[in-house]
């Protein structure tokens, strides 16, 4: 990854905004959008601020300003001037509390967009009540399995396509699924056979079963970017050729090389 993917959370907070014509109302919107508080460099509560936007046409006065505001420990934004920019702004998603945000780091904002655009049209519009209602029943799911694995493994099934909760399917219905009879998976592993170091030549089904693993068991010289599609907290675990694949609860993807990766 370019950058690191955060939420901030502004909350009222001021936002320092520098600069006029349509790319600073556009993100002067952005900010009170998300709760925070545009405000300019001087203003009395300009000092409580942590993130800046600058929208100036001429690259000197950008650059001086974008120095002035990273003197005083801020984070800034500088628009169209990635390489002045400590964070940029993606294309938003709002399914609130859902947000889905796609970035570049720069490099096109209109392809940005145009994905934004394809997400707009494939998720419905009920996906923030699912979310919701998902946060409500939290106490209800630890009530029903009291270990944390074995909620992660039951949220993970219910929410996988053609689940009960699928977020694409037809009104999914949390109250629904907690009365279900929806009882625990034992141990499964999933084989996927990798032939090229380019993930995008994974199977749909072998690229679901990374995404919703909680061990990976592969050999040493496994491509990086094939890991890289099973979820951050899955369990990695380097095996010898040959070695035996230990049995736990949950789902455990098999990596095999089909030649030795390059």
């Amino acid at each position: 990854m370019h950058s690191l993917p955060i939420f901030v959370r502004l909350d009222g907070a001021p936002v320092i905004l520098i600069g006029a014509g349509e790319a600073a109302q556009a993100k002067r919107r952005l900010i009170e959008r998300a709760g925070g508080r545009p405000v300019e460099a001087d203003h009395a509560r300009a000092g409580e601020a942590r993130i800046a936007f600058i929208a100036l046409e001429e690259r000197a006065a950008a650059e001086t300003a974008a120095a002035r505001l990273k003197a005083r420990g801020l984070l800034v934004n500088v628009v169209d001037r990635p390489d002045l920019c400590d964070f940029t702004t993606p294309a938003i998603v709002d399914r609130a509390p859902v947000l889905v945000a796609i970035g570049t780091g720069g490099a096109s904002s209109g392809l940005a967009a145009a994905l934004r655009q394809r997400l707009e049209d494939m998720l419905p519009t009920a996906l923030g009540r699912l979310a919701s209602a998902l946060q409500a029943a939290r106490e209800g799911m630890r009530q029903r399995w009291p270990d944390g694995g074995e909620r992660r493994r039951a949220l993970s099934r219910a929410l996988a396509p053609g689940g009960l909760l699928d977020p694409l399917g037809d009104a999914p219905d949390v109250a629904a699924w907690l009365d279900s009879d929806n009882k625990t998976t034992l141990a499964e592993v999933y084989c996927v056979s990798v032939s090229s170091p380019d993930p995008d030549l994974l199977t749909v089904r072998d690229a679901r079963a990374l995404g919703r693993a909680d061990r990976i068991a592969h050999p040493p010289g496994t491509p990086p970017a094939i890991l890289a599609r099973a979820r951050a907290d899955a369990v990695r675990l380097e095996l010898p050729a040959g070695a035996a694949v230990p049995e736990a609860p949950g789902l455990t993807v098999l990596i095999q090389l089909d030649r030795p990766a390059p």
